[in-house]
């Protein structure tokens, strides 16, 4: 006769829930406001730790765009003075950093120049000239684009230079931290970076990065503090400085109709002297009002003289445990040592051997050890539909390697990180492969395409596995994989280019054909560099991936194969890495789209120990590309036609000696250093 288990445990439950309500009962007076001191102590010290990352966060982004600007102009990479360079420069710290919501600079003359965020879809551009006329630029996002919408001019009565983050740094020549409420067109709390700026070594102006505070209000607002707790940033007499706000922006003023708001500031002032936030030590207090208790802890933050206050409701955690313990309150001592001698033979005989072997195959599933797990019949019958729930659990799980590596699944399993958003910068190379011609094949073919699809991918995965790669995603026809983690690899450049080349010969045995018969063909673009890498996305769905420059360069050296005819381009830490093991063709010196340097790229040939040394072709084109480079363009021309004497359809070759033939015939301007810049992705 197989039993519920309701009715086995119910012993146990009396028992445990008896001999509880004693307990708390006579420990409760004592315990009360221990308890709702640590549960509050509790929730601050996690609000205090995100609050303290964000500002760090907040600060750090303000830095990198203070030593970007700064560099930028010391390096002479645009004249301050010029207004379209300045713009595009401030516009893409803007977008690039979602916290900032200005990057301004001063000069001495009293000349003003800012990039203004305002939400997420606009950008304004303001210069004031020293007779306080303000022209505003009005750009604005149509579809990925960012637009110019309107251009006017406007009086103002804004001075930078009678502005506070401005005059310290002129007069201290050092970075500043300060809060403003003043800005050319209206007042808003901020907090602003500024710091001076040198050209030539000699002092050029002030620049500034300010970031709105509406911003924090917007993370406040996300916090979950409890279920009706909440937190506030206050200055010490209790002005507010940011509190929970979800529409918080540039553009929505800050609204403090938080209904805990006048508790955590009659928190902050109630303190007096017993609360110095120069001491750096939280500060603990109880608040009432209207009959309610409220536990407020008043905690120090980066920023001097703000104090991060966190109130929580005592009811919150205070009544749920008074009434568990009237429900305690409950039976007679006979029945519990009864119920307890009952509980125990229960618990051994119906409960615990059974719910051990079913523990066990759980630690399988989670090993991802699938092919382990076994089916345990049992007496009861919720245990007996666990075991066979969890044997059709693993059923369904193994499904699924085909689209998650269970490598990957053991390694997060193994590192702890599980399905948790975060990740951590690592030495990596990734590789992005693209069908060429594929958007045509996919109109010929129609639903035809997916058996073509299917066996190149194939063929690919294949020999991205073989060499140690993960693979990231499938991207219509493209495959993204990286090489380097999870588990860390130190020839992660060279597994990566022996990978591209086992695709490159496995497409070519395949036989792949396209609808006209010819045989298709792949790109393969591969980069090295420092990369983010870790679960990225929502809590709702993850995706364990790489980003970063270095991947967005890998993609964009995939395209570029088409410009030079080749198959495989890499970058140059790959090269860098790789080192002798390969055999490549330096191509030129790109300058791909969305980076202002140029950066050498190279055609990967194979690997060392598959050719014999590097083609005299390759010496003849190298010995071309120097050429170009110093402005030789006659000689280069012969370099790259003996390449092509040997190598009768190299591309790269046409389209550098057709590149010579258009600076002969119009040069470039004096400070051409041989770059070529791509125009689109």
């Amino acid at each position: 006769m197989r039993l519920g288990i309701r009715t086995a445990i119910s012993a146990l439950v009396l028992t445990s829930i008896a001999v509880s309500a004693v307990g708390v009962h006579l420990l409760w007076w004592r315990t009360a406001h221990q308890v709702s001191q640590t549960l509050a102590n509790t929730i601050n010290d996690q609000i205090v730790s995100a609050v303290g990352d964000e500002l760090q966060s907040v600060t750090s982004e303000a830095r990198s765009s203070m030593m970007a600007v700064r560099t930028l102009l010391a390096e002479k990479v645009f004249d301050p003075r010029d207004a379209r360079k300045r713009e595009v420069v401030f516009r893409s710290q803007l977008l690039s950093q979602p916290t900032i919501s200005w990057v301004a600079f001063g000069w001495p003359d009293g000349s003003f120049f800012a990039g203004h965020k305002l939400g997420n879809d606009v950008i304004e551009m303001l210069e004031i000239t020293p007779d306080r006329n303000l022209r505003i630029n009005r750009y604005e996002f149509v579809g990925d684009d960012l637009k110019l919408k309107a251009s006017w001019f406007e009086d103002t009565d804004y001075s930078v230079t009678e502005q506070q983050w401005f005059r310290v740094v002129r007069e201290t020549n050092d970075e500043h931290w300060s809060t403003l409420t003043v800005h050319p067109r209206g007042e808003r709390l901020a907090a602003a970076f500024s710091a001076p700026v040198e050209i030539d070594k000699k002092p050029a102006g002030v620049a500034a990065i300010i970031i709105e505070l509406t911003r924090v209000s917007n993370f406040l607002s996300q916090l979950t503090v409890g279920k009706s707790a909440g937190a506030f940033i206050l200055e010490r007499d209790g002005k507010v400085v940011a509190s929970p706000d979800p529409d918080a922006s540039e553009l929505v003023a800050l609204k403090t109709d938080h209904p805990l708001f006048p508790i955590a500031v009659d928190a902050i002032r109630s303190a007096g002297s017993a609360y110095e936030p120069g001491e750096g030590q939280p500060f603990n207090t109880t608040v009432t009002r209207d009959g309610k208790a409220y536990q407020a802890v008043i905690t120090p933050i980066s920023f001097p003289g703000w104090s991060l206050v966190t109130v929580v409701p005592e009811s919150e955690f205070l009544g749920p445990v008074q009434m568990t313990i009237r429900n305690l309150l409950i039976g007679l001592a006979a029945l519990i040592v009864f119920a307890g001698l009952l509980s125990a033979w229960l618990a051994q005989r119906l409960i615990a051997a059974p719910l051990i072997k079913v523990v066990n195959e759980i630690r399988h599933v989670e090993r991802f050890d699938l092919d382990k797990v076994q089916r345990h019949p049992s007496r009861l019958t919720e245990i007996g539909n666990l075991s066979g729930a969890i044997g059709d659990m693993a059923q369904g799980l193994a499904a699924f390697r085909k689209y998650i590596p269970a490598d990957l699944v053991k390694r997060l399993i193994s590192d702890g990180n599980g399905a948790r958003l975060g990740g951590a910068v690592r030495p990596m190379s990734v590789m992005f492969i693209d069908l060429a011609g594929f958007t045509g094949m996919s109109e010929q073919l129609g639903d035809r395409i997916i058996p073509l699809l299917s066996r190149y991918f194939d063929c690919v995965s294949a020999q991205i596995q073989n060499q140690n790669g993960t693979i990231d995603k499938f991207i219509g026809d493209a495959v993204m994989a990286f090489w380097g983690a999870p588990s860390p690899n130190p020839d992660h450049a060279v597994d990566c280019c022996r990978a591209a080349l086992a695709c490159r010969r496995a497409v070519e045995e395949a036989g792949l054909v396209d609808d006209h018969g010819q045989r298709v063909r792949i790109r393969i673009g591969i980069n090295s560099g420092d990369m983010l890498v870790g679960n990225i996305g929502s809590e709702v769905r993850l995706n364990y991936t790489v980003i970063g420059d270095a991947v967005n360069i890998a993609s964009r050296l995939e395209s570029t194969n088409k410009a030079y005819g080749s198959t495989i381009i890499i970058g140059p830490e790959t090269r860098r890495l790789a080192g002798d093991r390969i055999v490549v063709r330096e191509l030129d010196r790109l300058a791909v789209y969305g980076r202002a340097g140029g950066l050498q790229i190279y055609e990967l040939l194979g690997m060392a120990g598959e050719l014999d040394g590097k083609p005299d072709w390759v010496t003849s084109y190298e010995a071309g590309l120097a050429a170009w480079r110093a402005g030789d363009f006659s000689a280069a021309i012969d370099g790259f036609e003996k390449a092509l004497e040997v190598r009768k359809d190299d591309a790269a070759s046409s389209l550098m000696i057709e590149r010579c033939r258009q600076q002969l015939e119009s040069p470039a301007a004096e400070n051409w250093d041989g770059t070529t810049v791509t125009r689109s992705k």
